[in-house]
């Protein structure tokens, strides 16, 4: 490769995309390998777009991806923020500034969701964006990953589309989860109030749902912490699990895990899905909410 091609935008996919074994994101090494790395498939299928598109990329035959396509290829590739800033100016986009709601996972987060795959587990945005998911939260919640259908958000899901509180219930009632919910984005509007996207999800919601606006014009900010949550699941019934929140520190991500105690019968409904999630046996719903 020649010294300039290295810090061309197709070079420094190829190169990040090198150095990363199937098992670092999550995937199974199949077949014989002949190049190290991840394939362009792999790349392609973790980032949500074309084989094709990766090449052209990858070619220098497209040379101007979406922000929201860099944002998917610097999760794909587990990228650091430096890198992730260098990503985008190859692009020639603008990378996220201070202020502005971020989609960058760190690293240690993704190999974290990677290799905790036995467990419900999500990563989320500030505004609960879905970020990221392992196969049992999907089969849990009969809900596609974020790759497969992107820009899932929590805050809608259970104010304006209702199906958070056809999915789970939170013990304490639906008023729990929903000023925690909002509680949390007061929290993140101190830092993030003046930017498009996050104002824009506020003002819509406000305008769909007067449980929101009501919720939201009371001012409490607060981080979401822990629930318990019944979940209603078609398969295996009524599973009743603990649900755990964590930002990230130097990070506005927040990752999501639900667990049940050990030997209990909630235990036993969790490794069933888990069972069938491996075996991508249960269909996933585009109508289902990413819960959290």
């Amino acid at each position: 490769m020649a010294a300039s091609d290295i810090h061309s935008l197709g070079g420094l996919l190829r190169t990040w995309r090198e150095r990363l074994h199937p098992a670092d994101v999550g995937l199974e090494s199949v077949g014989h390998r002949r190049a190290k790395g991840l394939r362009r498939e792999e790349l392609a299928l973790l980032a949500g777009v074309s084989v094709d598109y990766v090449m052209r990329l990858e070619q220098g035959r497209s040379v101007t991806p979406s922000p929201q396509v860099v944002s998917a290829l610097a999760r794909a590739l587990q990228l650091d923020r430096t890198e992730t800033e260098l990503l985008y100016r190859s692009a020639n986009q603008l990378p996220p500034g201070p202020g502005k709601v971020s989609d960058h996972i760190p690293p240690g987060v993704q190999r974290m969701i990677a290799r905790m795959a036995d467990l419900p587990l999500a990563a989320f945005a500030a505004d609960w964006t879905l970020l990221s998911s392992t196969p049992l939260w999907c089969a849990l919640f009969a809900t596609p990953s974020a790759t497969d259908l992107p820009g899932q958000n929590l805050i809608v899901a259970t104010f304006v589309d209702g199906t958070t509180a056809r999915v789970a219930t939170p013990h304490g009632g639906a008023e729990v989860f929903e000023r925690a919910m909002v509680a949390d984005l007061r929290r993140s509007a101190a830092r993030l109030g003046d930017d498009p996207r996050f104002r824009s999800l506020v003002t819509t919601v406000r305008a769909k749902s007067p449980r929101f606006a009501e919720l939201w014009d009371e001012g409490r900010a607060a981080t979401h912490r822990s629930l318990v949550k019944t979940v209603h699941h078609a398969l295996v019934g009524d599973i009743t699990l603990n649900c755990d929140v964590v930002t990230v520190p130097d990070s506005d991500v927040k990752l999501v895990v639900y667990t049940a105690p050990t030997g209990s019968a909630d235990a036993e409904k969790l490794d069933f899905l888990r069972v069938g999630a491996v075996r991508a046996d249960i269909p996933a719903r585009a109508d289902s909410p990413a819960e959290g």
